[in-house]
Order: structure tokens, then sequence, then C-alpha cells
């Protein structure tokens, strides 16, 4: 069943589908555009191909043009394989006849540096209006029509529908297209430098090709990250899963700054939490890569965890149970009604459990396999996988194997639910029937380990294919404002946080002794006393809060430890019973502007990395859901008897803190409460550091 189409309001991303699927191709070089004729010819284009060479009369058997301007007619897409000071006049004189796009595969532009950012500029500009894949790009294969802008071999045939990949890098596109894992390839793009066309705008094109049944996304970075989340949520609301494996992932944050937060929410962190947002499936490896997508491709996103595992031998059934398990998959018993149908066709001697060996007593027999399947697929579980291991021959008659693919792809028939049967190691699926399983719309995967990381990220998608409508794309990120960087002392800070409702404890701040015994009396021992300085980051491991202070003597003998080196305190009331203490930081991202981390505070904050990144804006159920899947969340929820947090106030904490980032976007530029403490009665913050970007003039914001 085809995915619903994306409209196009874009032009240029208009140009982008005629250039993935031209009625005429120019190709512009010597020998990697006579590749490029012979791979057309080979996938079987039926459009116009003009070679462009001025000192070659033929190639490839086709006369050729001396220069863009003889061509009969504006190209839909252009192969331009010449010197990179040359492929600028080349695209140039592409946007002067109307073409509609390019692919630029010479390299030596931004991704080099120096000059080649300015040859860059200039080729952006001389594309006007096209659309343009590269430059250092290998171009695009399109396996539904019949198109190779491919200067190379490649692997792979033609398909009525399949899965797309866009990649930035050629080579892995190119091994991409040579895989063994039977998934069928609609599309191949790749986009070197992306210098034109984005991710998204290419994103955009293949959404528009209501054959394309999933998207695969290799990564390095996003040049729009506010554009790739609008597109993104569109694939997800027409329900066209994407998987990403992004690569190039960095260590977490810069070093640098005093707050806690820019070290726990660096890049690699922030892409994660986009992905997540977005509904997009993250994976690990190229093998991940492509059993998810075939996954997706049969199946489509998954409603839930819940698996009903076949196999004819308990070592398998041990297998997925224990690899499922590390992942989150879930093996519900088996009810009633289904373990009775398969008792009838099973006998006393197999024990029923889920996963299920069904060992071999029924070997052979294709009626009664259909029926022990048919029953493991009545239960309510999300998807059905039986785990079948194929000896290594030619496409002749396998006896014994061949009943259980007929009485698999039987069952499957009768009751159409999400289905996988997967062999154990890779080499062990082979391609006819691989074949025979997609076409009954069963999913082929390969490798155990790769079948349930793919169900578990198929379960992601879903999941968030269920929230779609209140899923927010990310805002463009706010300027920081011009000025001289400040940072808030402690009171200064809280008072500001208050302001957007957030519990602070009652303080006063007092220069002396005397008036710290005087306001420790008013607020009611115990005190806290600390040293307040705007220069003074992390109090507690510099030795500047002294707690639990019980009479005035304590205040005292506190004060006198401190005012060699402080000459400003702040008394607070101690507060009682705590069951966590949390961090709430925000911090900011040229690409993705603001982002929220959640995490276990206090001063192992670093050493658990118990934490979570949102980025703003970010939604009171995503912040509830944040929580819950934290490590610490149990000391929240009654741990060993414990009183159970007010888990609305943590979010109402957590939300006031958001609030404050967000209407100080153009200012703020870290921003650390920790702890934020949770009691029995709520959640209130007892330090706060906020670093804001102020004018010149030292006005606050």
């Amino acid at each position: 069943m085809s995915a619903p189409r994306l409209t196009l309001h874009d032009p240029r991303q208009q140009r982008l589908v005629r250039l993935l699927n031209p009625s005429s191709i120019a190709v512009v070089g010597g020998e990697e555009a006579a590749e490029v004729i012979r791979q057309c010819r080979n996938i079987g284009y039926r459009g116009q191909l003009w070679p462009v060479n001025p000192r070659r009369s033929h190639i490839e058997g086709i006369a050729t043009f001396g220069s863009v301007d003889e061509l009969p007619g504006a190209p839909d897409a252009s192969f331009v394989a010449v010197s990179r000071e040359l492929t600028v006049r080349v695209v140039e004189a592409l946007a002067r006849r109307g073409a509609a796009g390019a692919v630029c595969y010479a390299s030596g532009f931004a991704e080099v540096g120096g000059e080649g950012i300015g040859l860059q500029e200039q080729l952006v500009a001389a594309a006007g209006d096209m659309a343009l894949l590269g430059p250092n790009c290998y171009g695009s294969i399109n396996y539904l029509d019949g198109c190779a802008l491919w200067p190379d071999h490649f692997g792979g045939g033609r398909v009525e529908r399949g899965v797309a990949i866009i990649t930035q890098s050629g080579n892995i596109a190119l091994n991409l297209t040579l895989q063994a894992h039977h998934l069928p390839l609609a599309y191949m793009v790749t986009v070197g430098n992306k210098a034109v066309s984005d991710i998204h705008d290419v994103l955009a094109a293949l959404l528009a090709d209501p054959r394309v049944t999933a998207i695969g996304l290799h990564l390095e970075g996003l040049g729009d990250v506010p554009a790739f989340s609008r597109i993104a949520l569109q694939a997800l609301a027409l329900g066209v899963p994407l998987v990403v494996l992004k690569t190039g992932s960095s260590t977490l944050g810069a070093q640098l700054t005093a707050s806690h937060t820019r070290s726990l929410a660096g890049s690699d962190v922030l892409y994660s939490s986009l992905f997540d947002r977005l509904g997009l499936a993250r994976v690990g490896d190229l093998a991940e890569f492509l059993e998810t997508l075939k996954l997706l491709h049969a199946c489509g996103p998954l409603a839930g965890k819940q698996v009903g595992s076949l196999s004819c031998s308990g070592g398998d059934a041990s297998l997925v149970a224990d690899m499922g398990q590390v992942h989150g998959l879930q093996f519900p018993s088996l009810p009633a009604p289904v373990g009775a149908a398969l008792a009838q066709v099973l006998g006393p001697l197999v024990p029923l459990n889920n996963p299920l060996d069904y060992q071999t007593y029924i070997w052979g027999d294709t009626a009664a396999l259909e029926a022990c399947f048919a029953a493991m697929m009545q239960a309510p579980t999300d998807i059905t996988l039986i785990v079948l291991d194929f000896p290594r021959t030619t496409e002749g008659p396998l006896p014994g194997w061949d009943e259980v693919v007929e009485g698999f792809v039987a069952a499957h028939a009768r009751h159409p639910r999400p289905a996988i049967l997967v062999s154990s190691l890779p080499e062990l699926m082979p391609p006819h029937i691989a074949r025979r399983l997609l076409a009954a719309g069963i999913a082929p995967l390969q490798g155990i380990r790769e079948c349930v990381l793919a169900i578990a990220a198929a379960a992601v998608i879903g999941r968030r294919r269920g929230q779609h409508a209140r899923i927010q794309a990310v805002a463009a990120p706010v300027a920081l404002q011009d000025g001289v960087a400040r940072m808030l002392d402690e009171p200064t800070a809280k008072a500001a946080l208050a302001a957007y409702g957030l519990r602070v404890p009652a303080s006063q701040v007092v220069p002396d002794a005397d008036s710290a015994v005087r306001a420790a009396e008013q607020i009611g021992y115990p005190v806290v006393l600390k040293a307040v300085s705007a220069q003074l980051a992390h109090k507690t491991e510099q030795g500047a809060v002294k707690l639990n202070l019980r009479d005035a003597a304590a205040v005292r003998a506190a004060v006198a430890a401190l005012q060699p080196a402080f000459d400003c305190f702040l008394v607070e009331q101690m507060q009682g019973e705590v069951l966590a203490e949390l961090i709430v930081g925000v911090s900011r991202d040229p690409q993705f502007g603001l982002s929220l981390t959640l995490g276990a505070g206090g001063i192992l904050v670093e050493l658990l990395a118990d934490t979570v990144t949102l980025l703003l804006p970010a939604s009171r159920e995503d912040i509830a859901a944040a929580l819950r899947g934290l490590r610490c969340f149990a000391l929240l929820d009654g741990y060993r008897g414990k009183p159970r947090a007010d888990i609305a106030a943590v979010v109402d904490a957590v939300l006031a803190i958001a609030a404050y980032a967000q209407a100080h976007a153009a200012a703020l530029m870290e921003l650390d409460v920790n702890p934020l403490l949770v009691t029995p009665a709520g959640a209130l913050a007892v330090d706060a550091l906020i670093r804001l970007q102020e004018p010149e003039t030292g006005a606050r914001a």
C-alpha cells in the first residue's frame, strides 16, 4: 500500500523532483559523463541524453554538444563532472538555459576550507533558482523509473515501490547499493556539501512520491534544523517512517563555562533529542540501518513492543528472549484461547511459552505449521516473528524449510498483521526466500540482534506517530544579542526565576554575623548560610555553603569561616525531608536554539550522568515523560516506602524555568538550577546560576 503523497509548494523542491526523475539529462565532462550514460542505459533510462564536451565529437555513441548553450532544450537534470572552477561556469550557463537541476561531482569546495569556501559561494550564486545536489557529490539513482545520475557501477535493480536513502557520503551510498540485505531500494540520493539543496529539500521531494515506503538518512550534520523539523513532522503525519544513522558524534559539549548543563547537552545529545521529538528512529550501524528500513518497508511503524516469537529451537527462543528484553521488547504470556489452539496442534509434549519453541514434531507438515503460526498470530501482540535459518543452496526446493515458509505465509494471509521471518545469521537468508516473503508483506530480517533493534525502532516511530498532532516543530534559534557576559549571583538568579513561578526557599541577604543571626531567627532554625558572589559558580566545591545551622552560635561561626573571602551572605531556610535532587538546566546552541536538560542533580550530576535533554519549547507531556525515563525517577515514585513526589509540581517547576529561558532567549547564555529539591510538598530551587549577555550599558535583562 502506497503512502500518501506530499504536495510541494517550494519551486526549488519541485525542480528537485524533475532532477530525480528527468525526461532529459545533460552530461558535462569526460569519462565520468560517459559512465553516467552507461549507467543510465544499464538501468533502462528512456529519456534524452545530451553529452556536452567541446573536445569530443561523440561520447558512448552519442554526438556531443560543444557547450550548454548549444543544447536543444533546458534539461531536467544535468551531471556536471568538470573541474571545480569550470563547474561554476557550467552551472551558471545551465541556470541561464532554465535547467531544472544539476549534480555537481567536483570536490574542492567548502569542505576543504580556504578559497574553496568562496568558490562554493560563487556556485550557489550561479545556480540561481535551480535545484542542485553537491558539490562533492556522487549523484542519485532512481530505481523506480530508471535513471542513474551516477558515475560508477552500483547494485540493486528496478522496483515498483521501496525505500529511499539520503546520504552525505558518496562511498557509503555506493556500498549501500551493493547490500545483500534484500532491501528494495527506490532512490539513492547523495547530497555532498548541501550547498543549495539541503537534506530537508531532498526529503520533501521523496515524500512527494507515494511509492516511497520509508526513508533512511545518513547524516553528518544538518544545515537548517527548523526546516528539517518541519518536513520530518510532515513525514510523521503522512506515515512515512524515517530512520537516521548519525555519524561524527562529538564528546558531550564544550568543556567550558561555569554550568553543568553545557557539559551534559553537547551537539550529539541535541541531535538525539531532535530525532526523538520528531519520531525518527536512530540506529547505530549500517546493518541495523538496513534491517530497520526493511522492517518498516514491509510492516510500517509498530504500535508497541509486544512480540510473539516462534522457533523450532530452544536456543533460538532463548536468544530472542535475552536480546529482546535488553532492548525493551515484551513477550506477553499466551492467552488461554491461543494456548488451547497451540496445544491442539502441537500436542502435550511441547511447553507453551512465549517465546515458543514449537519443536519439530510438525516439521514438514504445512497444514499443521500454518495452524501453529496462525494461533500465535492471534495473540495480543504488535508483531509476530519466527526464527528460521536456511541451508546455503541454490534456489531449488528445500524440503522441510519450504513448508515452514509456506505455513507462515498462509497464516499471515489469514491474519495480516506485522510479521517477520528472521535468520539468526545474516548470510542464512537466501535471496529467493527474501523475495517470497516481501511479496507476501512479511519482513525477511537477517540477524537476531538487528531484528530486535529494528522492532524497538519501529515501535519508537509508532509511538510518536500517535502523538504527531501535538508535536511542535523546532523554532528558529533566537540570535544572542550583542553585549557583555554577566553572571547573576544566586539571590538575583532565584528571584528572577521566582517571578516566573518557580518556588524558592525563604531567605535574606545579609552583610555580617549580627544581621545573619537576626535573619535566621526570622526565618526559623535550622538554616543554611551561603557566600554570595557573581563570580562563585559552584559553592559546595569551594566550601562556601554551611548547612543545618541550628542556633545563633552556629550561624556566627559559619559567617566567621567565610568572611575572609566574602562580604555578602545568604541566609536561607533549611529544607526537611528530600526525596530527590534534580538538575534543570538550559543551554543554547547556534543550530538548535535553547535546550532543557533534566536529570539527577546535586554534587554528583556529572558522575551519575542520568540526564535527558529536550529542545525548547517542550510540552508538559514531554517533560513528564522525560522525568519518568530517568533512572532516578524511582526516588520520586515511592522508593523503599518513602512518599511519592507530586510529579505535577515538579513539571510545573521545570515549566517555570523553561518559561524564563524562552522569555530571555536573546540574552540567556546558560542557566542551571542545581539542585531542584523534590520534597513531599513539591519542588523548589535551592541554588541557581544564570549567565546573560547584557548590553554594554549594564542594564539588566
